[in-house]
């Protein structure tokens, strides 16, 4: 008998965590005019303290950053304005080469993936709760999703050559994507896994998926 999987909150709200601190994912809010970095910025440049925004860099990196900084609070009138936005893209991609990842441009407010928009509400409010139901509401739906279509395909796996790929088509996406959240809550998704070995069904001997 199917069932829907239970998530409990404790387990989501790691998943959230690690995922929300990958490159990968941080890029598409890093980027953005509204935010944290560029939020910081903008903070910077109304106390005229270039202290907030260092946090954001390496330490080998704030003197270029100093120098932006001071050039973007030195503008005066027409070219304020660009000054500014130029120093939020040397910020920002300053901030991402540290991380390893490309700079692609500024992105414009309003371009942030609702998880991460869930997760700045969390630290401003001091509440998780919202994060927590929006991401087991993701996450439960597509263990289920992908449960139901490999637990379909299981009864037919052996009927046909078809059948049975079709079965293996749907095991390796449930089961990899079970492994992606597992691996997250268990904090080895940054690259101690690089090397993992993927579970074969059974039949399939050792192949990797």
């Amino acid at each position: 008998m199917m069932r829907l999987v239970k998530i409990t909150g404790a387990v989501i709200a790691t998943v959230a965590t690690v995922s929300l601190a990958t490159p990968e994912l941080v890029s598409a809010h890093c980027d953005t005019l509204d935010g944290p970095v560029v939020q910081d910025a903008r903070k910077a440049l109304g106390t005229k303290s270039v202290t907030p925004v260092l946090k954001w860099v390496q330490a080998k990196d704030e003197k270029a950053i100093k120098v932006a900084f001071d050039k973007a609070v030195a503008a005066k009138g027409s070219k304020s304005e660009a000054a500014h936005k130029q120093f939020f893209a040397t910020l920002v991609k300053v901030h991402r080469a540290g991380e390893g990842a490309p700079y692609t441009g500024l992105k414009p407010a309003g371009a942030v993936e609702p998880a991460v928009a869930e997760a700045d509400k969390a630290l401003t409010t001091g509440s998780a709760d919202s994060l927590v139901r929006l991401v087991t509401e993701d996450i439960t739906a597509g263990i289920q999703k992908r449960f139901e279509r490999a637990q379909a395909a299981y009864t037919h796996k052996d009927e046909s050559v078809a059948q049975g790929r079709e079965f293996v088509e749907a095991y390796v996406d449930f089961t990899h994507f079970v492994e992606k959240v597992h691996l997250s809550t268990t904090g080895t998704a940054h690259g101690e896994h690089a090397e993992h070995t993927r579970h074969a069904p059974a039949g399939h001997g050792s192949e990797k998926h």
